[in-house]
């Protein structure tokens, strides 16, 4: 058992891998072939990251001792070979990508997934890439699986067609091109003056440089920081976000709505690992000072944002915009407190905007006018319309009853959760970044920083109030030409699966909090994944057939 345990962190690699290179080899017609593959890709990844989490708990110890694993692709090892590495923050990440790409591959079984070629396959290689850059403990690699979903998200973006979309998707890959190429350049630069693109041997060696290296390695590390951040949706670089978003196939918008998450999960990975790099601490933009202005300036962009959207999925891409700027401004000043509460709102947020994203499709329904777009891209295919009241209700499912009452329960629900109000887990996230910022010093000497903090995130809860109060009112109460739209199961279960486990995440706030304090904890004292990554080399290579490694 301990040996197979053992090649668990591949898995969540692997399995996508090989599921959306199974897909091409079906002609695109055979539709029921590929959505038999894509749904058992998605459990069985669903299923390796629930176990990773578990064992990141140190729930086995004889296989997975002090919580980290480090894995030695072809044995080679660190920081020689590839390395993939799991702690508690991976494990979290890689949990929220899986439960997120579940709900939307469910989502567009009913209609989405036909919208265009290659879907199926496009989305495992998106969440495999997604997956890749949680895992990966070199900077290279991260640079190889940032381009593989940016590549698949090339093609998903576009999804659907439509003057809109692909004016919007076209912008989006213009700018995300940009972004890799200044990535590679900031790879480059600190590969040329360290020798190293191992993240925990990096940490190692940068105190060991000598000033003029010194230097050049901060260029470096302010070139890939600007990269991180284009990828994060961080002021100012996160002016092709709300276009692509809201342009954006809901399920594939769904999804998403974590990919943000992979450039402040970079900006977190790395800028803990250089904190000790210098009595200055992490080089810009990865220290608390830059992140906590570029957050506060983020999320008011996010705030004004979304009083300014009248479209429910603008507003919807506005709020993953404001949820990385309060994710930017917390981690910003610094501490294992805030990393924690940091850490659970971003679990609240990705569950709140992929719901809010696929609910926004369907709200739109409602309006005539979202009916017409949608038969535009409907006919640009060949298909019938689904929406069309003449055909009949099994064209793409069960109707549910009270479809109205769905789609108003769910808004408020959402609506909840970007405000921060109680009783949904979007309070107690909140509360928790608020409550943890009075700790980092006593009351009678609180920083203005964390005064700013308070009133940006008080200030935008209040705007988010406003806006969804106003579309909500617009959208359910002030037309007279709202039509009760055809919503059917497939559709609304994954909005009610994403809102459930944020009921969850509130009732279970404990036992969730408690394992982000440890994961917080472990970012704050990055020794111990230094250690566990370079300390694998006095680890024996298994006999198994694949060759991979543990180390502590």
């Amino acid at each position: 058992m301990s040996n197979w345990l053992q090649h668990l962190p591949i898995f969540p690699v692997v399995i996508p891998l090989v599921a959306g290179a199974a897909m091409l080899l079906f002609a695109d017609a055979r539709r029921t072939e590929r959505t038999v593959i894509a749904l058992f890709a998605t459990l069985a990844n669903l299923a390796a990251a629930a176990a990773l989490v578990y064992m990141a708990s140190e729930g086995m110890p004889e296989v997975w001792p002090g919580g980290i694993a480090v894995y030695l692709l072809g044995g080679w090892q660190a920081p020689f070979g590839i390395v993939l590495v799991v702690d508690r923050l991976a494990a979290v990440m890689l949990m929220l990508n899986a439960v997120l790409a579940l709900t939307s591959l469910v989502y567009a079984l009913a209609r989405w997934k036909r919208m265009g070629p290659h879907f199926q396959s496009l989305f495992q290689f998106l969440v495999m890439g997604i997956n890749g850059a949680f895992l990966t403990g070199d900077l290279f690699n991260l640079f190889v699986f940032v381009e593989v979903l940016l590549a698949a998200s090339y093609g998903l973006v576009l999804h659907g067609l439509g003057e809109p979309r692909v004016k919007a998707g076209l912008h989006y890959i213009a700018v995300n091109l940009a972004g890799s190429f200044v990535f590679l350049i900031g790879v480059s630069l600190i590969y040329g003056v360290s020798g190293t693109l191992n993240m925990a041997d990096l940490a190692a060696r940068v105190p060991a440089l000598d000033d003029g290296d010194r230097i050049l390695f901060e260029t470096g590390a302010a070139i890939l920081g600007v990269a991180f951040l284009l990828k994060a949706g961080a002021w100012p670089l996160n002016f092709w976000l709300s276009s692509a978003y809201s342009a954006a196939a809901p399920p594939v918008a769904a999804v998403f709505s974590i990919m943000t998450k992979v450039g402040i999960y970079a900006l977190l990975r790395l800028g803990s690992l250089l904190s000790d790099s210098s009595a200055a601490g992490a080089p810009a933009p990865f220290n608390d000072g830059w992140l906590f202005g570029i957050g506060l300036a983020t999320l008011a962009l996010g705030a004004a944002g979304m009083l300014s959207a009248q479209q429910p999925q603008r507003l919807a891409a506005y709020c993953v915009i404001a949820s990385s700027g309060t994710l930017l401004a917390a981690l910003g000043l610094g501490g294992a407190g805030m990393k924690s509460a940091a850490l659970f709102y971003l679990v609240s947020s990705v569950l709140a905007t992929g719901a809010f994203f696929m609910l926004s499709e369907m709200i739109e329904r409602t309006e005539r006018f979202g009916e017409n777009v949608l038969a535009i891209t409907f006919e640009s295919f060949g298909l019938e319309d689904p929406l069309d009241p003449s055909l009949p209700d099994d064209v793409v499912g069960t109707v549910i009853p009270a479809a109205m009452a769905f789609l108003g329960l769910s808004f408020i629900a959402c609506a909840l959760l970007v405000t921060g109000l109680p009783p949904l887990s979007g309070f107690v996230a909140k509360f928790m970044i608020l409550s943890a910022s009075l700790g980092t010093a006593p009351l009678e000497t609180l920083p203005i920083s964390v005064w700013m903090l308070w009133a940006a995130i008080l200030g935008s809860s209040l705007t988010a109030v406003i806006a969804l109060g106003k579309m909500g009112g617009r959208l359910f109460w002030s037309s007279e030409d709202i039509v009760t739209p055809r919503l059917h199961l497939i559709e609304a279960a994954p909005v009610a699966v994403l809102l459930l486990l944020s009921v969850a995440l509130a009732v279970g706030a404990g036992p969730a909090a408690d394992y982000l304090v440890l994961a917080g904890h472990s970012l704050s004292s990055p020794q111990t994944y230094i250690e566990a990554v370079l300390g694998s080399a006095l680890s024996p290579p298994p006999s198994t057939g694949i060759e991979g490694n543990w180390g502590n």
